[in-house]
Protein backbone atom coordinates (compact mmCIF):
# COMPACT_ATOMS: atom_id res chain seq x y z
CA UNK A 1 0.00 0.00 0.00
CA UNK A 2 1.15 3.54 -0.64
CA UNK A 3 2.64 5.80 2.43
CA UNK A 4 1.27 8.94 1.86
CA UNK A 5 2.30 12.35 3.57
CA UNK A 6 -0.05 14.77 5.30
CA UNK A 7 -0.61 16.75 1.55
CA UNK A 8 -1.52 14.45 -1.21
CA UNK A 9 -0.32 15.69 -4.79
CA UNK A 10 -2.81 16.62 -6.58
CA UNK A 11 -2.30 14.06 -9.76
CA UNK A 12 -0.15 10.47 -10.05
CA UNK A 13 3.46 11.05 -11.58
CA UNK A 14 3.66 11.75 -15.03
CA UNK A 15 2.97 9.54 -17.63
CA UNK A 16 4.55 11.23 -20.46
CA UNK A 17 8.36 9.58 -21.84
CA UNK A 18 11.16 9.78 -20.54
CA UNK A 19 14.15 9.31 -22.35
CA UNK A 20 16.73 6.54 -21.24
CA UNK A 21 20.49 7.82 -21.32
CA UNK A 22 23.13 5.46 -20.54
CA UNK A 23 23.76 4.60 -16.79
CA UNK A 24 25.69 7.33 -14.69
CA UNK A 25 28.55 5.67 -12.48
CA UNK A 26 31.88 5.86 -10.86
CA UNK A 27 34.53 2.76 -10.86
CA UNK A 28 33.76 0.80 -8.48
CA UNK A 29 36.78 0.52 -5.93
CA UNK A 30 38.84 -2.75 -5.19
CA UNK A 31 38.52 -4.34 -2.48
CA UNK A 32 41.41 -5.47 0.05
CA UNK A 33 43.17 -8.66 -0.35
CA UNK A 34 41.57 -11.25 1.57
CA UNK A 35 44.85 -12.52 2.59
CA UNK A 36 48.56 -11.33 2.40
CA UNK A 37 50.18 -13.13 -0.02
CA UNK A 38 53.46 -14.52 0.41
CA UNK A 39 56.69 -12.22 0.57
CA UNK A 40 58.72 -14.52 -1.39
CA UNK A 41 57.29 -16.36 -4.30
CA UNK A 42 60.02 -16.98 -6.31
CA UNK A 43 62.32 -18.06 -3.55
CA UNK A 44 59.78 -20.41 -2.74
CA UNK A 45 59.35 -21.83 -6.23
CA UNK A 46 63.14 -21.81 -6.82
CA UNK A 47 63.55 -23.63 -3.62
CA UNK A 48 61.00 -26.40 -4.81
CA UNK A 49 62.50 -26.69 -7.90
CA UNK A 50 66.35 -26.84 -6.39
CA UNK A 51 64.49 -29.78 -4.74
CA UNK A 52 62.88 -31.77 -7.77
CA UNK A 53 65.41 -31.56 -10.40
CA UNK A 54 68.78 -32.93 -8.43
CA UNK A 55 66.59 -35.76 -6.69
CA UNK A 56 65.08 -36.62 -9.92
CA UNK A 57 68.82 -36.32 -11.70
CA UNK A 58 70.30 -38.14 -8.84
CA UNK A 59 67.51 -41.00 -8.51
CA UNK A 60 67.62 -41.64 -12.38
CA UNK A 61 71.67 -41.36 -12.56
CA UNK A 62 71.65 -43.91 -9.47
CA UNK A 63 69.69 -46.66 -11.74
CA UNK A 64 71.53 -46.30 -14.56
CA UNK A 65 75.16 -46.77 -13.09
CA UNK A 66 73.81 -50.00 -11.37
CA UNK A 67 72.75 -51.16 -14.71
CA UNK A 68 75.83 -50.41 -16.50
CA UNK A 69 78.12 -51.09 -13.61
CA UNK A 70 76.88 -54.68 -13.56
CA UNK A 71 76.67 -54.78 -17.46
CA UNK A 72 80.77 -54.41 -17.91
CA UNK A 73 82.93 -56.37 -15.60
CA UNK A 74 85.76 -57.41 -17.48
CA UNK A 75 89.36 -57.44 -15.70
CA UNK A 76 90.71 -55.67 -13.57
CA UNK A 77 87.34 -55.47 -12.40
CA UNK A 78 86.88 -56.82 -9.26
CA UNK A 79 83.53 -58.43 -8.31
CA UNK A 80 83.19 -58.04 -4.59
CA UNK A 81 84.02 -53.97 -5.08
CA UNK A 82 81.97 -53.64 -7.50
CA UNK A 83 79.10 -55.06 -5.99
CA UNK A 84 79.46 -53.09 -2.94
CA UNK A 85 79.71 -49.80 -4.84
CA UNK A 86 76.57 -51.13 -6.91
CA UNK A 87 74.51 -51.54 -3.74
CA UNK A 88 75.93 -49.22 -1.51
CA UNK A 89 75.48 -46.64 -4.64
CA UNK A 90 72.01 -47.57 -5.52
CA UNK A 91 70.42 -47.28 -1.64
CA UNK A 92 72.15 -43.84 -1.24
CA UNK A 93 69.78 -43.25 -4.78
CA UNK A 94 66.88 -43.59 -2.69
CA UNK A 95 67.71 -42.03 0.25
CA UNK A 96 69.11 -38.76 -1.65
CA UNK A 97 65.81 -38.70 -3.27
CA UNK A 98 63.55 -38.83 -0.68
CA UNK A 99 65.45 -36.81 1.70
CA UNK A 100 65.69 -33.99 -0.86
CA UNK A 101 61.88 -34.32 -1.87
CA UNK A 102 60.67 -34.32 1.65
CA UNK A 103 63.38 -31.83 3.15
CA UNK A 104 64.87 -29.74 -0.03
CA UNK A 105 68.50 -29.68 -1.22
CA UNK A 106 70.40 -29.57 2.17
CA UNK A 107 74.39 -29.72 2.57
CA UNK A 108 74.86 -32.71 4.41
CA UNK A 109 72.99 -34.73 2.02
CA UNK A 110 75.61 -33.67 -0.84
CA UNK A 111 78.59 -34.00 1.39
CA UNK A 112 77.51 -36.96 2.09
CA UNK A 113 77.26 -37.88 -1.96
CA UNK A 114 80.11 -35.83 -2.87
CA UNK A 115 82.73 -38.55 -0.91
CA UNK A 116 80.50 -41.30 -2.31
CA UNK A 117 81.43 -40.30 -5.59
CA UNK A 118 84.98 -39.40 -4.82
CA UNK A 119 85.48 -42.68 -3.06
CA UNK A 120 84.40 -44.46 -6.63
CA UNK A 121 86.40 -42.05 -8.15
CA UNK A 122 89.65 -43.33 -6.29
CA UNK A 123 88.36 -46.88 -6.31
CA UNK A 124 88.05 -47.21 -10.18
CA UNK A 125 90.94 -49.48 -10.97
CA UNK A 126 88.72 -52.05 -9.51
CA UNK A 127 85.08 -50.89 -10.35
CA UNK A 128 85.85 -49.73 -14.15
CA UNK A 129 86.96 -51.63 -17.34
CA UNK A 130 90.01 -49.97 -18.94
CA UNK A 131 87.91 -50.23 -22.50
CA UNK A 132 85.17 -48.18 -21.61
CA UNK A 133 86.93 -45.28 -19.71
CA UNK A 134 88.50 -43.36 -22.26
CA UNK A 135 85.99 -40.41 -23.71
CA UNK A 136 83.97 -40.12 -20.14
CA UNK A 137 81.69 -42.57 -20.70
CA UNK A 138 82.08 -44.77 -17.58
CA UNK A 139 79.74 -44.99 -15.07
CA UNK A 140 82.17 -43.25 -12.37
CA UNK A 141 82.10 -40.26 -15.09
CA UNK A 142 78.69 -40.01 -15.16
CA UNK A 143 78.81 -40.40 -11.28
CA UNK A 144 80.89 -37.79 -10.81
CA UNK A 145 79.57 -35.15 -13.26
CA UNK A 146 76.23 -35.81 -11.58
CA UNK A 147 77.60 -35.06 -7.97
CA UNK A 148 79.04 -31.66 -9.34
CA UNK A 149 75.92 -30.59 -10.97
CA UNK A 150 73.54 -31.48 -7.82
CA UNK A 151 76.26 -30.15 -5.39
CA UNK A 152 75.64 -26.58 -6.74
CA UNK A 153 71.75 -26.34 -5.81
CA UNK A 154 72.95 -26.80 -2.09
CA UNK A 155 75.99 -24.76 -1.41
CA UNK A 156 77.44 -21.32 -1.80
CA UNK A 157 78.93 -20.63 -5.65
CA UNK A 158 82.69 -20.76 -3.84
CA UNK A 159 81.68 -23.73 -1.87
CA UNK A 160 80.20 -25.51 -5.20
CA UNK A 161 82.98 -24.81 -7.18
CA UNK A 162 85.62 -25.96 -4.35
CA UNK A 163 83.59 -29.17 -4.11
CA UNK A 164 83.91 -30.00 -8.04
CA UNK A 165 87.51 -29.14 -8.17
CA UNK A 166 87.88 -31.54 -5.61
CA UNK A 167 85.81 -34.54 -7.41
CA UNK A 168 87.71 -33.54 -10.24
CA UNK A 169 90.82 -34.01 -8.66
CA UNK A 170 89.37 -37.20 -7.24
CA UNK A 171 88.74 -38.05 -10.82
CA UNK A 172 91.93 -37.60 -12.02
CA UNK A 173 94.00 -39.59 -9.34
CA UNK A 174 91.61 -42.35 -10.04
CA UNK A 175 92.09 -42.80 -13.46
CA UNK A 176 96.04 -42.39 -13.32
CA UNK A 177 95.92 -45.10 -11.04
CA UNK A 178 93.91 -47.44 -13.50
CA UNK A 179 96.30 -46.51 -16.03
CA UNK A 180 94.42 -44.29 -18.08
CA UNK A 181 97.00 -40.76 -18.22
CA UNK A 182 94.98 -39.29 -21.18
CA UNK A 183 91.50 -40.04 -19.66
CA UNK A 184 92.68 -38.33 -16.18
CA UNK A 185 93.72 -35.39 -17.73
CA UNK A 186 91.08 -34.61 -20.90
CA UNK A 187 87.85 -35.88 -18.38
CA UNK A 188 88.85 -33.90 -15.44
CA UNK A 189 88.82 -30.36 -17.41
CA UNK A 190 85.59 -31.43 -18.44
CA UNK A 191 84.49 -31.80 -14.56
CA UNK A 192 86.24 -28.31 -13.89
CA UNK A 193 84.50 -27.10 -16.51
CA UNK A 194 81.27 -28.63 -15.59
CA UNK A 195 81.70 -27.02 -12.29
CA UNK A 196 82.04 -23.19 -13.01
CA UNK A 197 79.08 -23.51 -15.78
CA UNK A 198 76.34 -25.44 -13.17
CA UNK A 199 77.84 -22.83 -10.47
CA UNK A 200 77.16 -19.55 -12.88
CA UNK A 201 74.18 -21.24 -13.57
CA UNK A 202 72.62 -21.27 -10.19
CA UNK A 203 74.19 -17.89 -9.28
CA UNK A 204 72.17 -16.63 -12.07
CA UNK A 205 68.81 -18.37 -11.30
CA UNK A 206 69.26 -17.13 -7.11
CA UNK A 207 70.10 -13.65 -8.18
CA UNK A 208 66.93 -13.30 -10.71
CA UNK A 209 64.81 -15.10 -7.81
CA UNK A 210 66.22 -12.40 -5.28
CA UNK A 211 65.49 -9.68 -7.92
CA UNK A 212 61.96 -11.27 -8.44
CA UNK A 213 61.21 -10.75 -4.89
CA UNK A 214 62.67 -7.96 -3.98
CA UNK A 215 60.02 -6.25 -6.98
CA UNK A 216 57.46 -8.05 -5.68
CA UNK A 217 57.87 -6.98 -1.91
CA UNK A 218 58.06 -3.11 -3.37
CA UNK A 219 54.78 -4.11 -4.94
CA UNK A 220 53.06 -5.23 -1.64
CA UNK A 221 54.00 -2.50 0.19
CA UNK A 222 53.13 0.15 -2.92
CA UNK A 223 49.76 -1.84 -2.52
CA UNK A 224 49.62 -1.51 0.97
CA UNK A 225 49.65 1.48 1.67
CA UNK A 226 47.22 2.17 -1.41
CA UNK A 227 44.75 0.20 0.30
CA UNK A 228 45.41 2.27 3.41
CA UNK A 229 44.57 5.13 1.69
CA UNK A 230 41.87 4.05 -0.37
CA UNK A 231 40.59 3.38 2.92
CA UNK A 232 40.65 6.45 4.39
CA UNK A 233 39.01 8.84 1.23
CA UNK A 234 36.70 6.02 1.66
CA UNK A 235 36.01 7.22 5.15
CA UNK A 236 36.26 10.33 4.23
CA UNK A 237 34.29 10.41 1.60
CA UNK A 238 31.44 8.35 3.90
CA UNK A 239 31.64 11.73 6.33
CA UNK A 240 31.57 14.42 3.78
CA UNK A 241 28.40 12.64 2.84
CA UNK A 242 26.89 12.36 6.30
CA UNK A 243 27.63 16.36 6.64
CA UNK A 244 26.49 17.03 3.21
CA UNK A 245 23.08 15.28 3.68
CA UNK A 246 22.64 15.87 7.22
CA UNK A 247 23.04 19.12 8.32
CA UNK A 248 24.50 21.12 5.38
CA UNK A 249 21.13 19.78 3.43
CA UNK A 250 18.86 20.51 6.17
CA UNK A 251 20.19 24.43 6.22
CA UNK A 252 20.76 25.16 2.85
CA UNK A 253 16.71 23.89 2.42
CA UNK A 254 16.07 26.56 5.43
CA UNK A 255 18.00 29.31 3.56
CA UNK A 256 16.54 28.53 0.60
CA UNK A 257 12.87 28.69 1.75
CA UNK A 258 11.87 25.23 1.07
CA UNK A 259 10.58 24.94 4.42
CA UNK A 260 9.47 26.71 7.21
CA UNK A 261 11.48 27.16 10.25
CA UNK A 262 8.59 26.03 12.57
CA UNK A 263 7.84 23.12 10.67
CA UNK A 264 7.05 19.47 11.72
CA UNK A 265 9.78 18.70 8.77
CA UNK A 266 12.09 20.95 10.16
CA UNK A 267 12.01 19.58 13.33
CA UNK A 268 12.20 15.83 11.95
CA UNK A 269 14.81 16.01 10.05
CA UNK A 270 17.25 18.51 12.72
CA UNK A 271 16.55 15.55 15.24
CA UNK A 272 17.45 13.11 12.66
CA UNK A 273 20.96 15.09 11.45
CA UNK A 274 21.77 14.96 15.27
CA UNK A 275 21.33 11.24 15.83
CA UNK A 276 23.48 10.43 12.49
CA UNK A 277 25.78 12.92 13.25
CA UNK A 278 26.48 12.46 17.03
CA UNK A 279 25.21 9.03 17.80
CA UNK A 280 27.15 6.03 16.20
CA UNK A 281 25.21 3.55 18.45
CA UNK A 282 21.59 5.06 16.81
CA UNK A 283 21.27 1.81 14.51
CA UNK A 284 22.14 -1.66 15.18
CA UNK A 285 25.95 -2.72 13.50
CA UNK A 286 24.70 -5.43 11.20
CA UNK A 287 26.44 -8.09 8.77
CA UNK A 288 26.78 -6.58 5.41
CA UNK A 289 25.35 -9.54 4.01
CA UNK A 290 22.39 -10.05 6.04
CA UNK A 291 18.94 -8.88 4.57
CA UNK A 292 17.04 -6.31 5.76
CA UNK A 293 13.69 -4.92 4.49
CA UNK A 294 14.17 -1.70 2.17
CA UNK A 295 10.98 -0.78 2.16
CA UNK A 296 11.40 -0.65 5.91
CA UNK A 297 14.47 1.51 5.55
CA UNK A 298 12.45 3.87 2.90
CA UNK A 299 9.57 4.60 4.95
CA UNK A 300 12.48 6.00 7.63
CA UNK A 301 13.68 8.16 5.10
CA UNK A 302 9.79 9.33 4.06
CA UNK A 303 9.28 10.51 7.60
CA UNK A 304 12.22 13.17 7.44
CA UNK A 305 9.22 14.67 4.80
CA UNK A 306 6.89 15.00 6.78
CA UNK A 307 4.34 18.13 5.33
CA UNK A 308 6.14 18.01 2.02
CA UNK A 309 3.52 16.78 -1.01
CA UNK A 310 5.65 13.06 -1.74
CA UNK A 311 4.00 10.37 -2.24
CA UNK A 312 5.40 6.64 -1.31
CA UNK A 313 4.59 3.53 -3.34
CA UNK A 314 7.14 0.75 -1.46
CA UNK A 315 6.79 -2.51 -2.52
CA UNK A 316 8.04 -5.40 0.44
CA UNK A 317 11.64 -5.91 -0.74
CA UNK A 318 14.97 -7.56 1.47
CA UNK A 319 18.62 -6.76 0.49
CA UNK A 320 21.75 -6.97 1.87
CA UNK A 321 21.99 -4.52 4.94
CA UNK A 322 25.17 -2.51 2.96
CA UNK A 323 22.67 -2.45 -0.23
CA UNK A 324 19.20 -1.02 1.96
CA UNK A 325 21.99 2.14 3.22
CA UNK A 326 23.07 3.05 0.39
CA UNK A 327 20.04 3.04 -1.42
CA UNK A 328 18.12 4.46 1.24
CA UNK A 329 20.75 7.31 2.10
CA UNK A 330 21.01 7.70 -2.48
CA UNK A 331 16.87 8.59 -2.34
CA UNK A 332 17.16 10.65 1.12
CA UNK A 333 19.84 12.73 -1.04
CA UNK A 334 18.12 13.38 -4.05
CA UNK A 335 14.44 13.84 -2.19
CA UNK A 336 17.10 16.72 -0.49
CA UNK A 337 17.60 18.05 -4.18
CA UNK A 338 13.94 18.16 -4.89
CA UNK A 339 12.87 20.09 -1.43
CA UNK A 340 15.83 22.80 -2.29
CA UNK A 341 15.63 22.88 -6.19
CA UNK A 342 12.21 22.37 -6.90
CA UNK A 343 10.01 24.70 -4.55
CA UNK A 344 6.45 23.99 -4.70
CA UNK A 345 6.72 20.74 -6.77
CA UNK A 346 5.44 17.45 -5.89
CA UNK A 347 7.44 14.19 -5.94
CA UNK A 348 6.97 10.55 -5.96
CA UNK A 349 9.09 7.93 -4.12
CA UNK A 350 8.74 4.35 -5.56
CA UNK A 351 10.25 0.47 -4.88
CA UNK A 352 9.66 -2.20 -6.69
CA UNK A 353 11.48 -4.96 -7.73
CA UNK A 354 11.66 -8.32 -10.21
CA UNK A 355 13.62 -10.97 -9.74
CA UNK A 356 16.87 -9.67 -11.02
CA UNK A 357 16.97 -6.42 -9.49
CA UNK A 358 15.54 -3.94 -7.17
CA UNK A 359 14.57 -0.78 -8.77
CA UNK A 360 13.62 2.87 -6.39
CA UNK A 361 13.23 5.91 -8.28
CA UNK A 362 12.46 9.17 -7.14
CA UNK A 363 10.61 11.48 -9.16
CA UNK A 364 9.40 15.48 -9.23
CA UNK A 365 7.98 17.44 -11.78
CA UNK A 366 10.28 20.65 -10.74
CA UNK A 367 11.78 22.92 -13.15
CA UNK A 368 14.52 20.07 -14.04
CA UNK A 369 18.37 20.95 -14.81
CA UNK A 370 21.00 20.69 -17.77
CA UNK A 371 23.26 17.47 -16.58
CA UNK A 372 26.08 19.23 -18.48
CA UNK A 373 25.78 22.10 -16.56
CA UNK A 374 26.68 20.86 -13.46
CA UNK A 375 29.52 22.02 -12.02
CA UNK A 376 32.54 19.37 -11.02
CA UNK A 377 32.59 20.52 -7.29
CA UNK A 378 29.17 20.19 -6.52
CA UNK A 379 28.68 16.91 -4.09
CA UNK A 380 25.10 16.13 -4.25
CA UNK A 381 24.18 14.21 -7.05
CA UNK A 382 27.97 13.19 -7.74
CA UNK A 383 28.85 11.48 -4.07
CA UNK A 384 25.75 11.75 -2.26
CA UNK A 385 24.01 9.48 -5.17
CA UNK A 386 26.20 8.19 -7.46
CA UNK A 387 29.00 7.27 -5.70
CA UNK A 388 27.27 5.81 -3.13
CA UNK A 389 25.29 3.62 -5.32
CA UNK A 390 28.56 2.16 -7.12
CA UNK A 391 30.07 1.59 -3.56
CA UNK A 392 27.73 -1.30 -3.42
CA UNK A 393 27.41 -2.32 -7.22
CA UNK A 394 24.60 -0.60 -8.02
CA UNK A 395 24.05 2.18 -10.92
CA UNK A 396 22.25 5.76 -10.53
CA UNK A 397 20.86 7.04 -13.41
CA UNK A 398 19.58 10.32 -13.77
CA UNK A 399 16.99 11.78 -16.44
CA UNK A 400 15.97 15.60 -16.74
CA UNK A 401 16.48 18.05 -18.54
CA UNK A 402 15.26 22.26 -17.56
CA UNK A 403 11.84 22.48 -17.86
CA UNK A 404 11.29 18.95 -18.24
CA UNK A 405 11.19 17.84 -14.14
CA UNK A 406 13.77 15.11 -12.61
CA UNK A 407 13.69 11.41 -12.34
CA UNK A 408 16.28 9.80 -10.87
CA UNK A 409 16.49 5.64 -11.11
CA UNK A 410 18.85 4.07 -8.71
CA UNK A 411 19.03 0.32 -9.49
CA UNK A 412 21.17 -2.48 -7.82
CA UNK A 413 20.82 -5.68 -10.27
CA UNK A 414 22.13 -8.39 -7.79
CA UNK A 415 18.89 -9.98 -6.54
CA UNK A 416 19.18 -13.45 -5.63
Amino acid sequence: MPTPSLRRPPSGPPDRPWSAPEPISMAPVPAAPDAEPTSNPAGLALARVYAVFPAAIRFSCGIAVATVALAVREPPVQAVPLALAVVVLTIWSFVFYRQTIDNGIRARIVLVDCALTITACLAMRVLVSPEVMPGGVSWVAVLASTSIITAQFALRVVHGVLLGLVIAAAYCVGAILAGQTGEAVSHSAVLVLQSFLAAGLVYLTRRSGRAADSVFTAYQSAHRETVIARAAREAERKQNRDLHDTVLSTLTMVGLGGVASQSAMLRARASSDLRTLFDPARRAVLDPAAKVSLDERLRLVVERYEGYPLTAALEPCRVPSVVADAIAESADAALSNVVRHAENSVAWLRLHHTRDAVVVEVIDVGPGFDMAAIPPYRYGIRESIMARMTSVGGTARIDTAPGNGTRIHLEWADVS
